[in-house]
């Protein structure tokens, strides 16, 4: 009887089971902060994934060179370098709040003026400090900032769940992005009449909106976002005089260091190598960011807005399906095995997609490098966020975005001069094969590596 009765709980536990795999009770049950530093997310990818699919034609309707467009992208992430490296340093300090509030801010100034202006310094200018994305990912110091906040918001054991939620929010905002910006554009200009200027613009007032719906949500932060202070240790009221030599210098001096981190010694060897990998990832993927992908695909097979956003929504939506598999593969064999053996198929793919002068085989590619493209993504970020300190992580996770956009910024310019040259499959066929050369780094160096929670886990 006792087996009878078990037998109709096992599809119900199966149910229970699913959701709980896919990271969604994690989700469910994460503070609101982090629901809404996911949503954020959401609402900049989609702003970044509908300019990046014409900012290349926008620029060459202004009468602008393929290496001048090149030139424009790695100046872009220069001046994205250095704006992110400041930002991230002084974000525990001054307030990680205030600082999404202000690049918010920033991503609307720039919308208008790339919906008013075609001078090309000022363009450069306001893709700079407006946070213009020509890859359709992630620049500027927003991510370093959430994803410090997540990790600071969620308990070790699930905090694979939520950093895996959190990419594939992004990647579907991208995904919808494409799509969205793709057949507006489409529909302007074969519906009403609008030139490509006017069209491109008008997708640029629509990212300076989303850019200030952003803004809403990060005002909508409490103030569990952030960083607890650490408070220095009272010295004997009868030797502080002694201390302050009557003058105050040396508090002036702490007070003016105190917004900016500390990073222990075994946190700055982890960084070293993770900097020289990452760098290495980074320049391949600058070497075909999304912008220069997209324009592969008009020129070579005169593909239209319209279609090119429905084939990267497609593209962007089966890399968001896949983190959820990553998240439950990290559980079992752990985050590094999980970016390695998921970025390598992803990194041969992309060394193919230039070669092919058939649409279909090209797609094919395309599609074969979406599968397995992003799902070293979440385990990334919750490797790097369990392998250094939580006062660290911050600053780290920023420096390693300015390591990962420094090494990316030089990539376009070089796609740039190989396009003008008929060498765009140069580009892919390198991009490929430096990827997979990192995958195989990562694997050597890290593979055997655990944190410090995992080794308080096992003492």
């Amino acid at each position: 009887m006792a087996d009878e009765r078990d037998e109709p709980s096992k599809p119900v536990k199966l149910l229970t089971r699913i959701p709980e795999e896919l990271g969604l009770v994690s989700l469910y049950k994460s503070p609101l902060d982090t629901k809404l530093l996911c949503i954020q997310r959401f609402v900049r990818l989609f702003a970044y994934g509908g300019s990046t699919l014409i900012l290349v034609s926008y620029l060459r309707a202004l009468d602008i060179s393929d290496r001048n467009i090149g030139l424009f992208m790695t100046l872009t992430l220069v001046g994205d370098v250095i704006i992110s490296f400041f930002l991230t340093l002084v974000a525990d300090g001054l307030g990680r709040k205030t600082i999404l509030s202000l690049g918010a801010a920033l991503m609307v100034v720039s919308g208008v003026i790339f919906g008013l202006s075609g001078n090309y310094l000022v363009l450069l200018a306001a893709a700079i400090f407006g946070v213009i994305s020509p890859s359709g990912n992630e620049i500027g110091p927003f991510r370093a900032i959430e994803e410090s906040t997540i990790a600071h918001l969620s308990p070790p054991a699930v905090r694979p769940d939520i950093f895996a939620w959190y990419s594939l929010i992004g990647t579907a905002g991208t995904a919808f992005g494409l799509m969205t910006c793709g057949w507006v554009t489409h529909t302007l200009q074969s519906k009403k009449g609008w030139d490509d200027i006017r069209a491109y613009r008008a997708i640029f007032f629509g990212y300076a909106v989303l850019g200030a719906v952003k803004l809403v949500l990060a005002l909508a932060l409490s103030k569990k976002c952030e960083v607890e202070k650490e408070v220095a240790p009272q010295r004997d009221s009868e030797a502080a005089p002694l201390l302050a030599n009557g003058d105050g210098q040396g508090q002036k001096q702490k007070k003016k260091r105190s917004i900016l981190p500390s990073i222990s010694k075994e946190s700055r060897g982890i960084f070293v190598k993770l900097a020289i990998l990452f760098a290495l990832d980074s320049f391949a993927s600058g070497l075909a960011p999304l912008s220069w992908v997209t324009n592969f695909f008009k020129r070579k097979f005169n593909l239209q807005e319209g279609y090119l956003g429905s084939l990267f929504f497609t593209t962007s939506i089966i890399s968001a399906a896949s983190m959820l598999v990553a998240a439950s593969i990290a559980k079992r064999i752990g985050n590094v095995k999980t970016m390695v053996f998921t970025h390598f198929p992803s990194a041969a793919a992309l060394a193919l997609i230039g070669i092919p002068n058939s649409l279909p085989f090209a797609m094919l590619f395309l599609v074969l490098r979406a599968c397995t493209q992003s799902m070293d993504v979440a385990p990334r970020s919750a490797f790097l966020a369990a392998a250094v300190l939580p006062k660290e992580r911050t600053a780290v996770m920023g420096a390693i975005n300015v390591v990962k956009t420094s090494s990316q910024s030089l990539g376009p310019l070089i796609t740039g001069v190989l396009v003008g040259k008929n060498l765009f499959w140069l580009a892919f066929l390198m991009a490929g094969c430096l990827k997979g050369t990192y995958d195989m780094g990562m694997l050597a160096v890290f593979a055997g590596h655990k944190s410090k929670e995992e080794q308080e886990q096992e003492d």
